[in-house]
């Protein structure tokens, strides 16, 4: 009973939070974004290695400008997930002032095949879901990643339930719920450069170094005949709202793990160099998970 108390207080406050005015929050936000880049080193060592690593930086000034605005970038996107996740789906499309590639959508959905939309962590994330949904009117699950502070899962299911939309919880009973929607000719959602856990996944090349990737959005597009289109929200400034943007898959899946694998880092790659600052350069998108093997240039 404490327990569902304890839930039920935390939805009423960040309910509550939601509904402050989106620019202070990300105003807010943008101060958070430098008070965690000065307080932690490892979040500095993260993010500077890994922006480094992408040579998306030309040069030096280039490199210096793309850290300046990435480290408020990571703020906002920790403080604007509260109305994002807890506002109704009907107040927060409004907020999308304009959407490029939309028509690659009313092709799929033409078709009648099922979508899997695939967006990185970048921009405002939490966003790109919402108005895939919102604004397509099929059935929708959204892939998600239990957090390892137990107490916001309640809030990431209350976000991924609203309208009806079906949440899929990263195991073998949210790839059924994901399977399901996609089977009945809806749309699943998934954050591609999610490193996964428990050997599912394939080493293959990121910004030039191998990164464990996921092999589940391949097997489901395949299994489903499923279009696959990638897709970012993109933060216009404070205050300023945001542009969906959407394309085509380029290449072709091929039931090949590794060429699969490959060939989704390079969708994400192409994804974020469309606008560098917004990627959350601080994820560990290297790491090696427990249950995979070696890398490749750690194997014997």
């Amino acid at each position: 009973m404490k327990n569902i108390h304890n839930t039920k207080m935390l939805l009423t406050l960040s309910k509550l939070l939601a509904r402050l005015p989106l620019p202070l929050l990300q105003a807010l936000g943008w101060i958070v974004g430098w008070l965690v880049w000065w307080g932690s080193p490892r979040h500095r060592r993260v993010l500077r290695t890994n922006l480094k690593q992408s040579a998306i930086a030309k040069n030096k000034a280039d490199y210096n400008r793309l850290i300046k605005s990435s480290i408020p970038a990571h703020g906002i996107a920790a403080l604007e997930f509260l109305p994002h996740w807890m506002r109704p789906i009907n107040e927060l499309l409004p907020l999308v002032k304009e959407k490029r590639g939309w028509e690659y959508v009313e092709a799929a959905l033409a078709t009648g095949r099922p979508i899997i939309f695939m967006s990185p962590h970048l921009g405002a994330l939490e966003l790109t879901g919402v108005y895939v949904f919102g604004s397509t009117g099929k059935g929708f699950s959204g892939l998600y990643r239990p957090p390892k502070q137990n107490y916001l899962e309640p809030l990431m299911i209350y976000s991924r339930s609203r309208g009806g939309a079906e949440p899929a919880p990263a195991n073998a009973a949210g790839v059924r719920i994901l399977l399901k929607t996609l089977k009945q000719g809806g749309i699943a959602y998934l954050l591609p450069d999610q490193v996964p856990g428990n050997g599912d996944g394939t080493w293959a090349p990121f910004f030039g170094k191998p990164a464990y990737t996921m092999g589940l959005l391949a097997k489901m597009a395949r299994a489903s005949n499923a279009i696959v289109l990638p897709c970012y929200t993109e933060r216009l400034g404070i205050g300023r709202g945001y542009r969906f943007h959407v394309q085509p898959f380029a290449g072709e899946l091929t039931g090949d793990a590794e060429h699969d694998a490959a060939l989704l880092n390079e969708n994400i790659e192409d994804l974020i160099r469309q606008i560098p600052e917004q990627y959350f350069w601080s994820y560990s998108r290297y790491k090696h998970p427990a249950g995979a093997p070696l890398p490749p240039e750690q194997q014997p």
